[in-house]
């Protein structure tokens, strides 16, 4: 696919999105689409290879919370994997700081090597576990939004993203179409957190992907012990 294929593609399908994109950042999402797909032949950084479903699966659907995020100074991205939706949302905010965090620090290299490539500039790349990270003060109740793509149930999440959130932030979880068990299982998890359901949206993607967005705004500080270590909120989520 060439950048004008490609141009032509992803403006028909960021426009139902109503977002503004210059032809700078149409660049900088080809050549990162170009470069996570050249990378893929060597290590195994996406299953989404096809060149139309990479544009609505990864940067379009990324690019559903953008309306939470263009007003906020801060973003981090945990268990970001390929950089989404942390590299789409710093493309088209290129003045919003955003922290990509995964424990795969092979595919972290790839986002540092593109993300230099393309010029992406306030973006912070950490190797680490999430757990670990937001015991450190710098990191800690510190970002405006916290945002995951899919990753685990919604109980071990909020552990994972809360305590990275400033009281009255957001923390976003991205989830396809069954969810809703898990969020009632989350309940106590949430609210034990120092969150509160804000809002549900329900969205498709393209022409197969539902997308589920639950906005948790973060109403009071989280307890110190939170998150827990060795893997507890994963093991022994939260009930």
């Amino acid at each position: 696919m060439n950048i004008e294929e490609f141009k032509k593609i992803f403006l028909e399908e960021i426009s139902k999105n109503e977002i503004q994109v210059k032809e700078n950042q149409i660049k900088q999402f080809y050549n990162y689409m170009i470069g996570i797909i050249e990378w893929n032949t060597k290590i195994n950084v996406t299953a989404i290879t096809d060149e139309k479903m990479f544009i609505v699966k990864h940067f379009i659907d990324s690019l559903t919370i953008n309306k939470y995020v263009e007003s906020s100074n801060s973003l981090i991205d945990i268990g970001t994997g390929a950089g989404f939706p942390g590299i789409p949302l710093k493309i088209i905010n290129p003045n919003t700081k955003i922290t990509l965090v995964d424990s795969i620090n092979k595919k972290l290299n790839i986002i540092r090597d593109l993300s230099s490539k393309i010029n992406l500039e306030k973006l912070e790349i950490i190797h680490s576990r999430a757990e670990d990270l937001a015991q450190k003060k710098e990191y800690r109740e510190m970002y405006d939004i916290a945002t995951t793509r899919a990753v685990s149930n919604i109980s071990t999440i909020v552990e994972y993203m809360l305590p990275f959130v400033k009281v009255n932030g957001l923390a976003i979880c991205m989830k396809g179409p069954n969810f809703k068990e898990e969020l009632d299982d989350a309940q106590k998890a949430i609210e034990i957190l120092g969150g509160k359901i804000e809002k549900i949206e329900s969205l498709n993607v393209g022409e197969e992907l539902e997308r589920n967005i639950i906005i948790i705004r973060k109403v009071k500080k989280t307890p110190n012990k939170y998150p827990r270590g060795q893997s507890k909120p994963l093991k022994e989520p939260i009930r």
